[in-house]
């Protein structure tokens, strides 16, 4: 009996057998358990032991405990070890490709063939982590109390279920849904997801903003970083027109008048004499007339004396021509 046909009757033995659920995550290493017992204790010289995928490629085979890689596919090819211990086949390099549903096989080689002793199904399913949701701000302030954001999270398996932003204000929390866009890569197969919002911001309290995705199938949420925008103080009303061009005004012929008077009084320094010399001036002046008037004095004084000498000798030469008489 031919590998070929051996596999066709398996997969009509497992149709109906139960699955093992088995996970792994993206260039990592899944397992693919068998869970064989060997109850009769049997050496791997005997048996003939094989994994086949969904769409019967051979991953691994070991006959009579030699390994077979020319039946091993070329997409398999190096990327499997057999567990002897657990009987188990790890796949290494997974990819989201490899998720689906695999085989184990395990035949006893007798005098009279290949006889089938154990399978197991087992599925696989593939996760990759989603990096941490980003926000970007599309603008660096806000207009008319709306601030426009995206959010952004890229590299994850499987497609996520939503994406949504958290306003947080002192007194309450409120979720804001978008339309989710998605970009898968056609190689790798993990998706890209972003958003984008247009959030009302109250003016007068702090605010943060969180970015969330929900995860499939698990519910995990990833939360990002959080964007946090600060109250704007008060707005002040806008001083009319009229009432600038009147300070304007006033600014400038102040500015004028102070300039007039400044040039005024550096004129009038330049033309009048310091406070030193009008005071030298003054006392010269008094010293000159003290001594005019000193001079008058002794002038006088000297003319009156020799008046007095003349009275006297007039006096005199009179009483002598009386006593001649």
């Amino acid at each position: 009996m031919g590998l070929s046909n051996i596999l066709f009757v398996m997969v009509l033995l497992l149709s109906g057998a139960a699955s093992l659920k088995s996970q792994a995550y993206f260039n990592e290493t899944g397992e693919l358990p068998c869970h064989f017992t060997n109850s009769q204790n049997l050496s791997l010289d005997e048996l003939v032991i094989f994994w086949q995928d969904q769409d019967n490629l051979v991953l691994y085979e070991l006959y009579r405990g030699q390994e077979k890689p020319h039946n091993v596919n070329s997409k398999y090819m190096g990327r499997t070890s057999f567990d002897q211990a657990t009987w188990t086949l790890r796949l290494h390099n997974v990819q989201i490709k490899d998720k689906g549903s695999y085989q184990c096989f395990i035949h006893h080689k007798g005098p009279h063939g290949l006889v089938p002793i154990h399978q197991m199904s087992s599925d696989l399913s593939v996760l990759a982590n989603f990096s941490q949701p980003e926000i970007n701000l599309l603008t660096n302030h806000t207009e008319n109390s709306v601030i426009n954001l995206t959010c952004s999270s890229t590299q994850g398996y499987p497609e996520p279920q939503r994406m949504y932003m958290l306003l947080n204000t002192k007194n309450s929390t409120t979720e804001h849904d978008a339309d989710m866009k998605k970009s898968q890569n056609n190689i790798t197969e993990l998706y890209n997801v972003s958003i984008r919002v247009s959030l009302p911001i109250p003016p007068e309290t702090n605010v943060s903003i969180v970015c969330v995705l929900q995860l499939e199938p698990s519910k995990t949420l990833l939360f990002s970083l959080p964007c946090n925008i600060d109250a704007k103080p008060p707005v002040q009303p806008p001083v009319p027109d009229h009432i600038l061009w009147i300070a304007a005004l006033l600014v400038t012929v102040v500015v004028v008048c102070g300039m007039v008077s400044f040039v005024t009084l550096r004129k009038r320094k330049k033309k009048q004499p310091g406070p030193s010399n009008e005071c030298g001036e003054t006392i010269k002046m008094n010293r000159k007339a003290s001594e005019q008037t000193k001079n008058r004095a002794e002038v006088h004084e000297r003319s009156d004396d020799a008046q007095c000498d003349v009275n006297i000798l007039k006096t005199a030469s009179d009483d002598n021509s009386t006593t001649d008489f």
